[in-house]
């Protein structure tokens, strides 16, 4: 329920401010990033440990580092086929590095997150399978992945690419 108020003001002040709009029309065929894989902010330890992003949002973290801050995401993607159509997913590298002012940080073991299993399966250079099973063809999923952070990891942002290529069948 939105409240309306109405007020009036002396004088001649004007602000005026531009707005964004955008759209991605997506084929058939195709598909799409709609979220960045994040692990959010973290205060590192003073030994070397992980942080773990699962590819339906959980994070953990071992070895005394702390997870603050709710800003953490899997990676998401979206796209669309047929129904019962295979799917064939890989990844262009199986680990990266994420770069800032400290030493780099290696991400590897991505995984998504499997209707035949409970379990995330991890992905690699390697295609692996999988079948649409949305009627309209219309599909979604995250991708998580473990950070390795080092001991006194120096504070600030670290970012990098990676690839990952899905194969319709």
């Amino acid at each position: 329920m939105g409240i309306a108020m109405a007020a009036s003001l002396c004088g001649t002040a004007q602000a005026q401010e531009a707005g964004d709009a955008s759209a991605t029309v997506v084929t058939p065929l195709s598909f799409i990033s709609t979220d960045d894989l994040n692990f959010g902010q973290i205060i590192p330890s003073n030994v070397a440990g992980e942080v773990r992003m699962t590819s339906d949002g959980n994070r953990t973290a071992t070895n005394g580092i702390i997870l603050v801050g709710g800003s953490q995401q899997p990676g998401g993607f979206a796209g669309q086929g047929s129904f019962f159509q295979i799917v064939e997913i890989f990844l262009g590298s199986e680990d990266i590095q994420i770069t800032g002012p400290g030493a780099a940080m290696r991400v590897r073991d991505f995984s998504i997150l499997s209707s035949a299993t409970n379990n995330g399966v991890i992905l690699n250079t390697n295609p692996r399978q999988f079948r649409i099973l949305s009627g309209t063809g219309i599909f979604a999923f995250g991708i998580g992945a473990t950070l390795e952070v080092g001991a006194n990891q120096t504070p600030g942002t670290y970012s990098g690419t990676w690839d990952i290529t899905l194969n319709y069948q």
